[in-house]
């Protein structure tokens, strides 16, 4: 230690590193040399800490050159001791630094005995920057040191940590506050410990009322346990991580799906520090699968089931039956005469009157069975767990009264009514297909028994109906072959017993089954299109037929000819175009056509069977009414359709057993007739007496086998000519 003298004589000092102290008497010069000599001892000491050292140590003297620097100072710098000792210490600062530390330095110089906290930057000889945390004190006075001691770190590896780890953090900020995927952090006992913002607002709670809480207040009631489970398997071990969807209930009281990964963040020994979970809201897409899926399953318009998911059901019923036993059934629905809707109040009523049967038949469906709209205007029920065929027609009966009632579209009371085939099945049917084919061959037997039926599938149908097909198919043959012809019944004026007119009449003579009914093939026809191409042939082949025919005298009337049209085809868009056409291809005139339809054909649609009544009669073509009598008709309809002949009933002419009333009937009719100024023709007059009786009701025109059944084209030039003038008298 210095003693008191030793201190006073450092304050007289002037410009020595290492002064004398002063005692107030001169020191001799052996006292000195050997007090110099301590000196240095303790220097040594000094730096042979230094030595050993792994901080630096450097020491410089007033004027900033290094005296002593140990060597791990020396290898910071990247310079040899010779390089170091005697060198201006502010020779290795990054420049940046340099004015700082030169005036922070300049302070200490100033500071007897005081010291300073910095980090700096220096260049080693190398180039490479390296940052120091040094601490300087001022030793000048220190009879030792006489300097300023210079005792630091290399610090740059700690500052890069740092900086690292600070980057670190931000991007944890980054990718956990700022992540716009919902996130929490939860602890062993799967309470939340962090939230960020996405997460509070996804569920609607604020951060403080998630914080500390597990997930079972916002948490769907019914999924609490799917998070439990998820939470204990990954701390048994089980699994590394958990995928799995579950509902919130929103602080709104709104119900959201959310998709959650959940991850354990571990210690380097593998235990479990806490739980790291990413969640997902998935509620639009859910909504949208399931909207994508119903779409796929169901049809747009009515909302039922469409034929997949149909299809679906109908193969699970069948599995069903071949497990456990019992029945189920298929009853397919079609609307009766449901195009007149939308003929006349068009395709949006039409849809409208859809949906309204749809709802109307939901009501009536029981929660086992499965109601379908297989298309257009028909719809399947499948009907399951029957016991009998009886349930089948419990079932069809409950169908059909619900379209008892009226239905009102646009602000039109529509009645609609149905018709049904039904095939009941068991484990013995083993092909989808057949059900739906058989319930559309019993509806079509339905059809033919009249509208608001039902049928139940027998299988002598389905021959039946591999007839028909067979029928139609070479039906469509002899149309194409010209195998079918047309002959025309004569159409007598009974006071005078002339030739009028013809009435054209399909004729079908088949290579193998011979004469084939008209009865029989036509009712074939109207079931296909082939329908519409038959009634055309007809017109065109009688128009030209027509206009072959010549008069029996110069003073003889034109001669008509009368063509019957179709449901299908009197509906048909086309068929005013395809009228005109025709007759401009021939010399007939427009009076000398006569369209007859029957009174089944004008109630279709009433007010689209005026329409194209008026375009017809604007071209100057008279109709005639078929089968008057034998239908349902109002007579409102007869007056208002005014028609130019009425065609009496051959069941009115030739009663099948006699009663007194008979001729009080035909004889109203005949004189309704006259009331509207309409004239009356009677068919299937086969006797004299009938002609006679016919005549004295003031009927005007007849025909029938009494004169001669439909004949070919090239018998009527020797018909005409023949006359018939006497064959009342035979």
């Amino acid at each position: 230690m210095t003693s008191d003298k030793s201190k006073k004589a450092n304050k007289d000092k002037k410009t020595s590193h290492a002064p004398a102290p002063k005692t107030g008497k001169s020191k001799s010069k052996s006292e000195e040399s050997k007090l110099k000599s301590v000196y240095a001892e303790r220097f040594a000491t000094l730096t042979e800490v230094g030595q050993n050292s792994l901080d630096l140590l450097l020491v410089i003297d007033k004027t900033g050159k290094v005296t002593y620097a140990n060597p791990i100072s020396l290898t910071t710098f990247g310079i040899s001791l010779e390089e170091g000792i005697g060198t201006d210490a502010f020779t290795y600062l990054h420049p940046d630094d340099v004015e700082r530390v030169f005036t922070r330095f300049i302070e200490l110089l100033q500071t007897p005995n005081g010291s300073i906290r910095d980090t700096v930057r220096t260049i080693a000889a190398n180039g490479e920057i390296r940052e120091l945390e040094l601490v300087s004190t001022n030793a000048l006075d220190n009879e030792v040191v006489a300097g300023i001691i210079v005792n630091g770190r290399d610090i740059t590896e700690q500052t890069r940590y740092v900086q690292q780890l600070q980057a670190l953090e931000e991007r944890f900020r980054l990718a956990f506050e700022d992540n716009m995927a919902p996130m929490i952090f939860t602890d062993l006992n799967d309470r939340v410990i962090a939230a960020n913002d996405a997460f509070c607002t996804m569920i609607g709670f604020s951060r403080e009322e998630v914080l500390g809480q597990n997930s079972t207040p916002f948490t769907y009631p019914e999924d609490i346990g799917i998070t439990e489970d998820s939470h204990q398997r990954i701390l048994r071990g089980e699994v590394g991580q958990s995928r799995y969807v579950k509902r919130y209930v929103r602080k709104d009281g709104r119900l959201i799906y959310v998709e959650v990964l959940r991850s354990p963040a571990r210690d380097e020994d593998g235990n479990i520090l806490y739980n790291v979970i990413s969640e997902r809201d998935i509620t639009d897409e859910r909504t949208l699968a399931a909207e994508l899926s119903h779409q796929a399953l169901h049809d747009t318009l009515t909302g039922l089931s469409n034929r997949a998911l149909f299809n679906d059901r109908l193969d699970q019923a069948h599995a069903k039956v071949a497990r456990d036993g019992g029945l189920f059934a298929v009853l397919l629905l079609d609307l009766d005469d449901f195009k007149g809707v939308n003929d006349s109040l068009g395709h949006l009523a039409g849809d409208e009157l859809l949906k309204l049967v749809a709802r109307r038949l939901e009501k009536v469906t029981r929660a086992t069975d499965t109601l379908c709209r297989f298309g257009g205007d028909e719809f399947l029920y499948l009907a399951e767990g029957l016991r009998a065929p009886a349930d089948a027609q419990l079932a069809a009966t409950r169908l059909l009264g619900a379209l008892v009632d009226p239905f009102f579209v646009a602000g039109t009371q529509v009645e609609q009514h149905a018709s049904i085939g039904i095939t009941v099945s068991d484990a013995t049917t083993s092909e989808r297909t057949d059900f739906i084919q058989n319930a559309d061959v019993a509806l079509y037997e339905a059809k033919g028994e009249g509208k608001g039926r039902f049928v139940l599938f027998t299988p002598s149908m389905h021959q039946q109906a591999v007839d028909r097909f067979e029928l139609v198919r070479e039906l469509r043959q002899a149309l194409h072959s010209g195998d079918l012809k047309m002959h025309y019944q004569p159409i007598i004026d009974l006071a005078t017993t002339e030739i009028v007119g013809f009435e054209a009449l399909m004729r079908w003579h088949h290579p193998v089954r011979g004469w084939v009914p008209p009865n029989v093939f036509i009712p074939a026809a109207e079931q296909s299109d082939l329908i519409l191409d038959l009634g055309y042939f007809a017109l065109r082949e009688a128009v030209a037929a027509a206009s072959s025919w010549e008069k029996s005298d110069d003073e003889g009337k034109d001669l008509y000819v009368s063509v019957n049209l179709s449901a299908r085809q009197f509906h048909d868009p086309a068929l005013v175009s395809i009228i005109e056409s025709v007759l401009a291809e021939s010399q007939l005139t427009r009076e000398q056509l006569i369209i007859e339809i029957t009174e089944s054909v004008t109630l279709l649609n009433v007010s689209e069977t005026l329409n194209v009544m008026e375009h017809l009669s604007r071209l100057g073509i008279y109709f005639a009414l078929d089968d008057f009598g034998t239908g349902f008709s109002s007579l409102s309809y007869l007056a208002l359709l005014q028609p130019k002949i009425i065609k009496v009933d051959q069941s009115f002419v030739s009663p099948s057993f006699e009663n007194p009333r008979n001729d009080a009937l035909l004889e109203a009719i005949i004189s309704l007739g006259h009331k509207l100024n309409m004239t009356m023709l009677a068919e299937g007059i086969e006797t004299t007496e009938q002609l006679e009786r016919l005549r004295s009701f003031g009927c005007e025109l007849g025909q029938g086998f009494l004169w001669s059944p439909a004949v070919a084209n090239d018998e009527i030039p020797t018909m005409l000519k023949r006359g018939w003038a006497t064959i009342a008298e035979r």
